[in-house]
């Protein structure tokens, strides 16, 4: 399927590996001229030259954090306008709330709702004005169904959630949709980190945290960061403009819920 979006611009966060990188990837194969940002520089200057040579694509790397105000502004810099958009960064530490400070709530929003919020307020009017727009932001399955210890992540991603359903209802007029993905457990260094960590408080070997939870989703693996990548260029593509704020579940069937 041609998805339409040959010579598009798009700006990719959190891109030099895991999910963001999976989208970049798929974008850029579908002729699409991508910007990827991340913080550290020379991960992501690697995975740019990997992208490039993988796909022949137009690949601009911005070492930044795009959760500061100076690092949004570099990105947008280098990428001023956007057709497609996605959001993405690094998810708050896991923990009990009763040992979150007032700081690390706000750390938490200021990641995970504010900074995607900001991006969007810079970009949605030019996409608007063109006629075309895709904003994607990679949320987290704990949308749908939290999780105890993700409790930052649910309430700063939910808050997104929430912002994104009334805008996405004003925007979709003027061909530009902004929809969720949620992804559930995929083969990420994220996901890594947070069975170590689990490794670490029950004194089993990380093998066996890893098969432990694997047979727990239906699918009997985690998530590959290119089938999340596909998805997300599917969305971004002319066939999606009649869906708007939708959050996408991909999680291998783990939700149990009809609805």
């Amino acid at each position: 399927m041609d998805l339409g979006i040959k010579g598009k611009t798009a700006l990719v966060c959190g891109a030099s590996k895991g999910l963001g990188r999976g989208c970049a990837e798929a974008l850029a194969a579908e002729g699409v001229h991508v910007t990827v940002v991340a913080r550290t520089a020379d991960v992501l200057e690697a995975t740019a030259a990997e992208i490039r040579q993988k796909t022949g694509a137009t690949v601009t790397a911005v070492a930044c954090d795009i959760t500061s105000a100076d690092g949004r502004a570099k990105a947008l810099a280098a990428c001023p306008q956007p057709d497609i958009l996605v959001t993405n960064a690094g998810g708050p530490p896991t923990g009990d709330f009763r040992t979150w400070t007032r700081d690390d709530w706000i750390a938490a929003l200021d990641a995970n709702m504010l900074t995607p919020i900001e991006l969007i307020k810079a970009t949605v009017d030019g996409m608007m004005s063109r006629r075309f727009g895709r904003i994607i932001n990679i949320t987290s399955s704990a949308v749908k169904a939290p999780i105890d210890i993700l409790g930052l992540s649910n309430g700063a991603r939910s808050g997104l959630t929430g912002f994104v359903a009334g805008l996405a209802r004003k925007t979709v007029a003027h061909n530009v949709t902004i929809n969720n993905m949620l992804p559930g457990q995929f083969d990420t260094d994220r996901l890594k980190k947070t069975l170590g960590a689990a490794a670490g408080s029950s004194g089993k070997s990380i093998d066996e945290v890893y098969a432990a939870r694997r047979v727990q989703i239906p699918a009997q693996r985690f998530g590959t960061p290119a089938e999340f990548g596909a998805l997300c260029a599917f969305l971004c593509s002319v066939h999606a403009g009649y869906m708007t704020g939708q959050n996408v579940l991909l999680d291998g069937g783990n939700y149990p819920g009809t609805f």
